[in-house]
Protein backbone atom coordinates (compact mmCIF):
# COMPACT_ATOMS: atom_id res chain seq x y z
CA UNK A 1 0.00 0.00 0.00
CA UNK A 2 1.22 3.53 -1.37
CA UNK A 3 1.42 5.41 2.26
CA UNK A 4 2.88 9.17 3.27
CA UNK A 5 3.79 10.37 7.04
CA UNK A 6 4.96 13.61 8.18
CA UNK A 7 8.81 14.18 9.89
CA UNK A 8 8.47 16.10 12.98
CA UNK A 9 9.97 15.37 16.47
CA UNK A 10 8.36 15.18 19.77
CA UNK A 11 10.18 18.05 21.47
CA UNK A 12 9.25 20.48 18.21
CA UNK A 13 5.49 19.96 19.17
CA UNK A 14 3.44 23.52 19.25
CA UNK A 15 2.84 23.66 23.26
CA UNK A 16 3.16 25.54 25.87
CA UNK A 17 6.03 25.21 28.61
CA UNK A 18 9.19 25.70 26.14
CA UNK A 19 8.95 21.80 24.73
CA UNK A 20 6.63 20.02 22.69
CA UNK A 21 5.78 16.44 25.31
CA UNK A 22 3.61 13.36 24.78
CA UNK A 23 -0.04 15.44 25.73
CA UNK A 24 -2.35 17.69 24.15
CA UNK A 25 -0.25 18.42 20.85
CA UNK A 26 0.39 15.24 20.16
CA UNK A 27 -2.96 14.06 20.31
CA UNK A 28 -3.87 17.15 17.89
CA UNK A 29 -1.38 15.94 15.41
CA UNK A 30 -2.74 12.55 15.12
CA UNK A 31 -5.98 13.71 14.49
CA UNK A 32 -4.43 16.42 11.96
CA UNK A 33 -2.52 13.01 10.41
CA UNK A 34 -5.56 10.88 9.99
CA UNK A 35 -7.66 14.30 9.20
CA UNK A 36 -4.91 15.03 6.20
CA UNK A 37 -4.80 11.33 5.07
CA UNK A 38 -1.13 10.52 6.00
CA UNK A 39 -0.19 7.57 8.22
CA UNK A 40 2.80 8.03 9.28
CA UNK A 41 4.58 9.66 12.10
CA UNK A 42 8.47 10.03 11.80
CA UNK A 43 10.12 11.10 15.06
CA UNK A 44 13.96 11.47 15.85
CA UNK A 45 15.23 9.03 18.64
CA UNK A 46 13.11 9.10 21.98
CA UNK A 47 16.12 8.90 24.56
CA UNK A 48 17.23 11.28 27.02
CA UNK A 49 19.13 13.50 24.80
CA UNK A 50 23.38 14.10 25.08
CA UNK A 51 25.98 16.43 24.09
CA UNK A 52 24.87 19.71 22.36
CA UNK A 53 21.32 17.88 23.70
CA UNK A 54 21.44 15.35 20.11
CA UNK A 55 18.97 12.60 20.54
CA UNK A 56 22.19 10.55 19.11
CA UNK A 57 23.85 10.61 21.88
CA UNK A 58 21.86 9.10 24.74
CA UNK A 59 22.74 7.83 27.99
CA UNK A 60 20.26 4.61 27.17
CA UNK A 61 19.05 2.97 23.87
CA UNK A 62 16.28 2.04 26.39
CA UNK A 63 15.30 4.64 27.90
CA UNK A 64 13.11 7.35 27.56
CA UNK A 65 13.49 11.75 27.61
CA UNK A 66 11.89 12.52 30.99
CA UNK A 67 11.45 16.11 28.96
CA UNK A 68 8.84 14.67 26.86
CA UNK A 69 6.67 13.90 29.92
CA UNK A 70 3.34 15.87 30.11
CA UNK A 71 2.74 17.27 33.43
CA UNK A 72 -1.26 18.12 32.49
CA UNK A 73 -1.33 14.49 32.18
CA UNK A 74 -0.34 13.80 35.41
CA UNK A 75 -2.37 16.53 37.08
CA UNK A 76 -5.66 15.00 35.18
CA UNK A 77 -3.86 11.22 36.47
CA UNK A 78 -3.59 13.10 40.30
CA UNK A 79 0.30 12.71 39.83
CA UNK A 80 0.90 16.17 40.35
CA UNK A 81 -1.55 19.62 42.25
CA UNK A 82 -2.41 22.05 39.51
CA UNK A 83 -0.29 24.62 41.49
CA UNK A 84 2.53 22.77 40.92
CA UNK A 85 2.76 23.74 36.90
CA UNK A 86 4.52 27.32 36.09
CA UNK A 87 4.56 27.45 32.32
CA UNK A 88 7.89 28.61 30.88
CA UNK A 89 7.53 30.89 27.99
CA UNK A 90 7.28 29.74 24.21
CA UNK A 91 9.58 30.48 21.51
CA UNK A 92 10.19 28.93 18.23
CA UNK A 93 13.05 27.09 19.70
CA UNK A 94 13.39 24.68 22.63
CA UNK A 95 14.39 25.85 26.33
CA UNK A 96 16.68 22.29 26.97
CA UNK A 97 17.83 24.16 29.94
CA UNK A 98 14.79 25.51 31.86
CA UNK A 99 12.64 22.77 30.91
CA UNK A 100 15.46 20.53 32.29
CA UNK A 101 15.55 22.38 35.76
CA UNK A 102 11.82 22.63 35.90
CA UNK A 103 10.95 18.91 35.32
CA UNK A 104 13.46 18.19 37.77
CA UNK A 105 12.19 19.69 40.11
CA UNK A 106 8.54 18.71 39.28
CA UNK A 107 9.09 15.15 38.43
CA UNK A 108 10.86 14.55 42.70
CA UNK A 109 8.01 16.59 43.85
CA UNK A 110 5.90 14.10 42.43
CA UNK A 111 7.61 10.90 42.93
CA UNK A 112 7.75 12.15 46.86
CA UNK A 113 4.26 11.84 46.85
CA UNK A 114 3.63 8.81 44.90
CA UNK A 115 2.31 5.33 45.78
CA UNK A 116 3.08 3.25 42.74
CA UNK A 117 5.04 0.47 44.30
CA UNK A 118 3.00 -2.46 42.42
CA UNK A 119 3.21 -0.62 39.02
CA UNK A 120 6.92 -0.03 39.60
CA UNK A 121 7.67 -3.57 39.93
CA UNK A 122 5.61 -4.79 37.32
CA UNK A 123 7.50 -2.00 35.21
CA UNK A 124 10.57 -3.30 36.50
CA UNK A 125 9.91 -7.41 35.65
CA UNK A 126 8.53 -6.38 32.04
CA UNK A 127 11.68 -3.63 31.17
CA UNK A 128 14.93 -5.66 32.71
CA UNK A 129 17.22 -2.93 31.41
CA UNK A 130 15.53 0.00 33.92
CA UNK A 131 17.51 -0.70 36.75
CA UNK A 132 20.84 -0.42 35.41
CA UNK A 133 20.11 2.96 33.39
CA UNK A 134 18.46 4.05 36.71
CA UNK A 135 21.90 2.94 38.56
CA UNK A 136 23.90 4.53 36.20
CA UNK A 137 21.78 7.45 36.66
CA UNK A 138 22.50 7.70 40.17
CA UNK A 139 25.76 7.31 40.08
CA UNK A 140 26.45 9.79 37.10
CA UNK A 141 24.46 12.69 39.35
CA UNK A 142 26.39 11.36 43.04
CA UNK A 143 29.32 12.13 40.37
CA UNK A 144 28.50 15.58 39.17
CA UNK A 145 27.66 13.96 36.11
CA UNK A 146 31.07 13.20 35.12
CA UNK A 147 31.24 10.37 32.21
CA UNK A 148 31.94 6.89 33.91
CA UNK A 149 35.15 7.02 32.29
CA UNK A 150 35.70 9.42 35.12
CA UNK A 151 34.36 7.38 37.87
CA UNK A 152 36.52 5.22 40.55
CA UNK A 153 38.00 2.78 39.47
CA UNK A 154 36.28 0.36 41.04
CA UNK A 155 33.16 1.40 39.37
CA UNK A 156 33.93 2.35 35.69
CA UNK A 157 35.42 -2.03 35.69
CA UNK A 158 32.40 -2.75 37.82
CA UNK A 159 34.03 -4.95 40.66
CA UNK A 160 31.36 -6.74 42.43
CA UNK A 161 31.81 -5.71 46.04
CA UNK A 162 32.33 -2.15 44.83
CA UNK A 163 28.84 -2.37 42.58
CA UNK A 164 27.20 -4.24 45.59
CA UNK A 165 28.17 -1.38 47.92
CA UNK A 166 27.09 1.28 45.62
CA UNK A 167 23.51 -0.15 44.53
CA UNK A 168 22.71 -0.04 48.34
CA UNK A 169 23.83 3.79 48.11
CA UNK A 170 22.03 4.84 45.44
CA UNK A 171 18.78 3.02 45.85
CA UNK A 172 16.40 5.47 46.73
CA UNK A 173 17.80 8.16 43.26
CA UNK A 174 17.43 4.64 41.45
CA UNK A 175 13.82 4.74 42.23
CA UNK A 176 12.93 7.51 41.43
CA UNK A 177 14.89 7.37 37.65
CA UNK A 178 12.81 3.87 38.02
CA UNK A 179 9.69 6.33 38.45
CA UNK A 180 10.29 8.72 35.49
CA UNK A 181 10.90 5.81 33.00
CA UNK A 182 7.48 4.32 34.33
CA UNK A 183 5.86 7.57 33.44
CA UNK A 184 7.42 8.21 29.82
CA UNK A 185 6.55 4.40 29.38
CA UNK A 186 2.88 5.00 30.29
CA UNK A 187 2.27 8.16 28.13
CA UNK A 188 4.32 7.17 25.48
CA UNK A 189 2.09 3.49 25.12
CA UNK A 190 -1.52 5.97 25.49
CA UNK A 191 -0.57 8.35 22.82
CA UNK A 192 1.24 4.94 20.67
CA UNK A 193 -2.60 3.26 21.16
CA UNK A 194 -4.45 6.20 20.18
CA UNK A 195 -2.54 7.01 16.97
CA UNK A 196 -2.71 2.86 16.23
CA UNK A 197 -6.41 3.12 16.74
CA UNK A 198 -6.82 6.10 14.22
CA UNK A 199 -4.72 4.66 11.62
CA UNK A 200 -1.99 6.20 12.30
CA UNK A 201 1.72 4.38 12.76
CA UNK A 202 4.50 5.81 14.72
CA UNK A 203 7.91 6.02 13.00
CA UNK A 204 11.13 5.77 15.27
CA UNK A 205 14.81 6.21 14.68
CA UNK A 206 17.44 3.89 16.00
CA UNK A 207 21.09 5.20 16.04
CA UNK A 208 23.47 2.10 15.60
CA UNK A 209 26.06 3.37 17.88
CA UNK A 210 25.75 4.48 21.23
CA UNK A 211 27.36 7.27 22.89
CA UNK A 212 30.60 5.96 25.29
CA UNK A 213 29.31 7.59 28.19
CA UNK A 214 26.02 5.46 28.17
CA UNK A 215 24.80 2.96 30.44
CA UNK A 216 24.82 0.76 27.17
CA UNK A 217 28.68 0.95 26.68
CA UNK A 218 28.97 0.63 30.96
CA UNK A 219 26.68 -2.34 31.39
CA UNK A 220 27.88 -4.05 28.60
CA UNK A 221 32.16 -3.04 28.12
CA UNK A 222 32.39 -7.22 26.87
CA UNK A 223 30.39 -6.13 23.38
CA UNK A 224 32.49 -2.93 22.87
CA UNK A 225 36.23 -2.02 21.57
CA UNK A 226 37.05 -1.65 25.05
CA UNK A 227 40.78 -2.22 26.41
CA UNK A 228 41.37 -4.15 29.39
CA UNK A 229 41.12 -0.60 31.39
CA UNK A 230 37.79 0.03 29.95
CA UNK A 231 38.80 2.97 27.41
CA UNK A 232 38.11 2.85 23.76
CA UNK A 233 40.17 1.12 21.24
CA UNK A 234 38.94 2.76 17.91
CA UNK A 235 35.76 4.68 17.84
CA UNK A 236 33.05 5.63 15.16
CA UNK A 237 32.64 7.87 12.14
CA UNK A 238 32.75 8.65 8.60
CA UNK A 239 36.21 9.38 6.18
CA UNK A 240 36.75 13.11 4.84
CA UNK A 241 34.43 13.62 1.32
CA UNK A 242 33.76 16.31 -0.59
CA UNK A 243 31.70 18.41 2.33
CA UNK A 244 34.57 17.87 5.12
CA UNK A 245 38.36 17.25 4.43
CA UNK A 246 38.55 15.93 7.79
CA UNK A 247 35.44 13.43 7.80
CA UNK A 248 33.30 12.78 10.78
CA UNK A 249 34.83 11.69 14.28
CA UNK A 250 31.68 11.00 16.08
CA UNK A 251 33.43 9.00 18.80
CA UNK A 252 31.48 6.50 19.48
CA UNK A 253 32.63 3.05 21.01
CA UNK A 254 33.00 0.49 18.41
CA UNK A 255 31.52 -2.82 18.58
CA UNK A 256 33.43 -6.10 18.72
CA UNK A 257 31.31 -7.98 16.64
CA UNK A 258 33.25 -11.34 17.04
CA UNK A 259 32.40 -11.06 20.77
CA UNK A 260 28.12 -9.96 19.82
CA UNK A 261 28.42 -13.32 17.13
CA UNK A 262 29.38 -15.83 19.97
CA UNK A 263 26.56 -14.69 22.13
CA UNK A 264 24.11 -15.05 19.16
CA UNK A 265 23.48 -10.58 18.98
CA UNK A 266 21.54 -11.55 22.31
CA UNK A 267 22.07 -7.52 23.68
CA UNK A 268 21.34 -6.50 19.51
CA UNK A 269 18.07 -8.63 19.57
CA UNK A 270 17.05 -7.47 22.98
CA UNK A 271 17.96 -3.90 21.62
CA UNK A 272 15.63 -4.33 18.31
CA UNK A 273 12.70 -6.12 19.98
CA UNK A 274 12.65 -2.98 22.50
CA UNK A 275 12.54 -0.62 19.37
CA UNK A 276 9.77 -3.08 17.67
CA UNK A 277 7.61 -2.57 21.09
CA UNK A 278 8.04 1.41 21.26
CA UNK A 279 7.49 1.72 17.54
CA UNK A 280 5.64 0.42 14.08
CA UNK A 281 8.29 0.73 11.88
CA UNK A 282 12.31 1.68 12.99
CA UNK A 283 15.07 3.13 11.38
CA UNK A 284 18.12 2.39 11.51
CA UNK A 285 20.51 4.79 11.32
CA UNK A 286 23.81 4.34 9.16
CA UNK A 287 22.61 0.79 8.20
CA UNK A 288 26.10 0.94 5.97
CA UNK A 289 27.84 0.12 9.16
CA UNK A 290 26.59 -3.32 9.34
CA UNK A 291 28.15 -4.08 5.84
CA UNK A 292 31.34 -2.31 6.66
CA UNK A 293 32.16 0.45 9.23
CA UNK A 294 34.91 2.89 9.48
CA UNK A 295 37.33 2.66 12.30
CA UNK A 296 39.26 5.76 13.97
CA UNK A 297 42.24 4.77 16.49
CA UNK A 298 40.98 6.41 20.08
CA UNK A 299 42.45 9.72 20.23
CA UNK A 300 43.12 10.84 16.70
CA UNK A 301 42.17 14.54 16.33
CA UNK A 302 39.69 13.91 12.97
CA UNK A 303 38.95 11.24 10.96
CA UNK A 304 41.68 11.09 8.28
CA UNK A 305 43.45 8.11 10.15
CA UNK A 306 40.71 5.91 10.16
CA UNK A 307 39.91 2.52 8.24
CA UNK A 308 37.31 0.57 6.43
CA UNK A 309 36.05 -2.70 8.40
CA UNK A 310 34.25 -5.28 7.61
CA UNK A 311 30.64 -5.78 9.26
CA UNK A 312 28.82 -8.53 10.34
CA UNK A 313 26.94 -8.83 7.16
CA UNK A 314 24.50 -11.58 6.71
CA UNK A 315 24.81 -13.21 9.50
CA UNK A 316 23.51 -10.99 12.10
CA UNK A 317 20.33 -10.64 9.80
CA UNK A 318 20.01 -14.41 9.43
CA UNK A 319 19.82 -14.08 13.55
CA UNK A 320 17.68 -11.23 13.31
CA UNK A 321 14.90 -12.45 11.29
CA UNK A 322 14.91 -15.42 13.92
CA UNK A 323 14.67 -13.48 16.78
CA UNK A 324 13.93 -9.95 16.03
CA UNK A 325 10.30 -10.87 14.29
CA UNK A 326 8.03 -8.33 15.57
CA UNK A 327 10.67 -5.29 14.55
CA UNK A 328 9.76 -3.47 11.01
CA UNK A 329 13.42 -2.11 9.66
CA UNK A 330 13.66 0.74 7.47
CA UNK A 331 17.42 1.18 6.34
CA UNK A 332 18.73 4.45 6.06
CA UNK A 333 21.43 3.75 3.78
CA UNK A 334 22.61 6.94 2.89
CA UNK A 335 26.40 7.62 3.04
CA UNK A 336 29.29 5.72 1.43
CA UNK A 337 26.86 2.64 -0.17
CA UNK A 338 29.09 0.35 -2.19
CA UNK A 339 28.66 -3.13 -3.33
CA UNK A 340 28.93 -4.54 -0.46
CA UNK A 341 25.84 -1.89 1.29
CA UNK A 342 23.97 -2.86 -1.96
CA UNK A 343 24.19 -6.48 -2.02
CA UNK A 344 23.48 -6.80 2.37
CA UNK A 345 20.14 -4.53 1.69
CA UNK A 346 19.13 -6.58 -1.22
CA UNK A 347 19.39 -9.68 0.78
CA UNK A 348 17.94 -8.43 3.89
CA UNK A 349 14.87 -6.57 1.81
CA UNK A 350 14.32 -3.56 3.93
CA UNK A 351 12.87 -0.42 2.39
CA UNK A 352 16.01 2.00 1.75
CA UNK A 353 15.94 5.78 0.96
CA UNK A 354 15.81 8.59 -1.18
CA UNK A 355 16.03 11.96 -0.68
CA UNK A 356 15.18 14.54 -3.54
CA UNK A 357 17.54 17.41 -2.16
CA UNK A 358 20.35 15.15 -3.19
CA UNK A 359 18.46 14.83 -6.39
CA UNK A 360 19.81 17.20 -8.41
CA UNK A 361 23.15 18.48 -10.10
CA UNK A 362 24.55 15.37 -10.75
CA UNK A 363 24.62 12.46 -13.38
CA UNK A 364 21.10 10.48 -14.71
CA UNK A 365 22.28 7.44 -12.37
CA UNK A 366 21.80 9.15 -9.47
CA UNK A 367 19.54 7.14 -7.40
CA UNK A 368 17.66 9.74 -5.87
CA UNK A 369 16.68 11.08 -9.04
CA UNK A 370 12.63 10.47 -9.10
CA UNK A 371 12.82 7.90 -12.33
CA UNK A 372 15.51 6.37 -10.50
CA UNK A 373 13.07 5.07 -7.80
CA UNK A 374 12.01 2.09 -6.83
CA UNK A 375 9.08 0.46 -4.59
CA UNK A 376 10.61 -0.85 -2.01
CA UNK A 377 11.93 2.94 -0.32
CA UNK A 378 10.85 6.18 1.36
CA UNK A 379 11.53 9.49 -0.57
CA UNK A 380 11.99 12.50 1.08
CA UNK A 381 12.22 16.20 0.25
CA UNK A 382 15.20 16.27 2.76
CA UNK A 383 15.81 14.32 6.20
CA UNK A 384 16.68 16.03 9.84
CA UNK A 385 19.87 16.18 9.09
CA UNK A 386 19.67 18.28 5.67
CA UNK A 387 18.32 22.11 5.00
CA UNK A 388 15.17 22.51 4.80
CA UNK A 389 13.69 22.72 1.09
CA UNK A 390 13.67 26.47 0.89
CA UNK A 391 17.42 26.48 3.02
CA UNK A 392 18.50 24.27 0.14
CA UNK A 393 17.19 26.26 -3.12
CA UNK A 394 18.66 29.61 -1.48
CA UNK A 395 22.14 27.81 -1.54
CA UNK A 396 21.95 25.67 -4.63
CA UNK A 397 24.58 26.49 -7.40
CA UNK A 398 23.06 27.21 -10.96
CA UNK A 399 23.63 23.72 -12.19
CA UNK A 400 21.95 22.19 -9.06
CA UNK A 401 19.19 24.64 -10.06
CA UNK A 402 18.36 24.14 -13.45
CA UNK A 403 18.53 20.11 -13.18
CA UNK A 404 15.43 20.53 -10.38
CA UNK A 405 13.45 22.73 -12.73
CA UNK A 406 14.01 20.76 -15.93
CA UNK A 407 13.22 17.29 -13.88
CA UNK A 408 9.95 19.23 -11.64
CA UNK A 409 8.53 21.15 -14.83
CA UNK A 410 9.00 24.43 -13.35
CA UNK A 411 10.73 28.38 -13.30
CA UNK A 412 13.02 29.27 -10.82
CA UNK A 413 10.62 31.85 -9.07
CA UNK A 414 7.82 28.50 -8.54
CA UNK A 415 7.13 27.22 -5.10
CA UNK A 416 10.02 24.66 -4.61
CA UNK A 417 8.99 23.31 -1.59
CA UNK A 418 5.07 22.69 -3.24
CA UNK A 419 7.42 20.87 -6.35
CA UNK A 420 9.58 18.97 -4.37
CA UNK A 421 6.99 17.51 -2.35
CA UNK A 422 4.34 16.89 -5.16
CA UNK A 423 7.56 14.71 -6.63
CA UNK A 424 7.98 12.81 -3.09
CA UNK A 425 4.27 12.06 -3.60
CA UNK A 426 4.06 11.33 -7.24
CA UNK A 427 7.37 8.95 -6.89
CA UNK A 428 6.77 5.37 -7.34
CA UNK A 429 8.33 4.25 -3.91
CA UNK A 430 5.72 2.77 -1.46
CA UNK A 431 6.24 5.64 1.20
CA UNK A 432 6.83 9.38 1.31
CA UNK A 433 7.87 11.55 4.61
CA UNK A 434 8.13 15.40 4.02
CA UNK A 435 9.50 17.10 7.05
CA UNK A 436 6.91 19.87 8.56
CA UNK A 437 9.16 22.75 8.08
CA UNK A 438 8.75 21.75 4.26
CA UNK A 439 4.62 21.84 4.62
CA UNK A 440 4.97 25.14 6.15
CA UNK A 441 7.63 26.84 3.53
CA UNK A 442 10.57 27.57 6.64
CA UNK A 443 13.80 28.73 5.30
CA UNK A 444 17.22 27.43 6.78
CA UNK A 445 16.53 29.25 10.10
CA UNK A 446 14.06 26.36 10.62
CA UNK A 447 16.95 23.37 10.22
CA UNK A 448 16.93 20.47 12.96
CA UNK A 449 20.53 19.81 12.65
CA UNK A 450 23.90 20.37 10.85
CA UNK A 451 25.89 17.77 11.30
CA UNK A 452 29.59 18.14 12.29
CA UNK A 453 28.63 21.29 14.34
CA UNK A 454 27.66 21.53 17.87
CA UNK A 455 25.18 24.19 19.35
CA UNK A 456 22.20 25.81 17.60
CA UNK A 457 20.83 21.94 17.00
CA UNK A 458 17.97 20.08 17.68
CA UNK A 459 15.68 23.06 18.82
CA UNK A 460 13.22 24.13 16.16
CA UNK A 461 9.68 24.42 17.46
CA UNK A 462 6.45 24.85 15.64
CA UNK A 463 5.20 28.00 16.81
CA UNK A 464 1.17 26.94 16.02
CA UNK A 465 -0.56 23.52 15.26
CA UNK A 466 -0.84 23.19 11.48
CA UNK A 467 -3.19 25.18 9.24
CA UNK A 468 -6.40 23.64 7.62
CA UNK A 469 -4.62 24.69 4.50
CA UNK A 470 -1.49 22.83 5.12
CA UNK A 471 -3.98 19.88 5.85
CA UNK A 472 -6.30 20.12 2.42
CA UNK A 473 -2.63 20.22 0.54
CA UNK A 474 -1.53 16.77 1.69
CA UNK A 475 -5.31 15.46 1.86
CA UNK A 476 -5.06 16.50 -2.14
CA UNK A 477 -1.83 14.59 -2.65
CA UNK A 478 -3.06 11.72 -1.10
CA UNK A 479 -6.08 11.31 -3.01
CA UNK A 480 -4.10 12.59 -6.09
CA UNK A 481 -1.27 10.14 -5.63
CA UNK A 482 -3.01 7.29 -4.40
CA UNK A 483 -1.47 6.95 -0.70
CA UNK A 484 -3.99 5.33 0.75
CA UNK A 485 -3.28 5.04 4.37
CA UNK A 486 -6.03 6.81 6.61
CA UNK A 487 -7.75 8.19 2.78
Amino acid sequence: MRESGILLHITSLPQKGGIGTLGKAAYEFIDFLKESGASIWQVLPVGPTGYGESPYQSASTYAGNPLMIDLEKMVEEGLLAQEDLVWLPDTDQTDFDGVRAQKEEILRKSFEKADAGEKMQAFIRENPWVEEYAFFMALKQHFAGQSWQQWPRELRLREEKAMQDWRRKMQSEMQYHIYVQWLFRKQWQEMKNYANARGVKLFGDMPIYVAEDSADAWANPEIFQFDQERRPIRVAGVPPDYFSQDGQLWGNPLYDWDALRKRKYDWWMNRLNAMGELFDLVRVDHFIGFANYYSIPFGAKNARSGQWKLGPRRKFFRRVRRDAKNVHIIAEDLGEVNNRVKRLLRFCGYPGMKVLSFAFGGGEENPHLPKNHGKNAIVYTGTHDNDTVLGWWANADEKTRAHACAVLDMKETDDIAGKMIEAAFASTADRTIVPMQDYLRLDGSARMNTPGTVGGNWGWRMTAPATEEIKNEIRKLNRKYQRGGNN
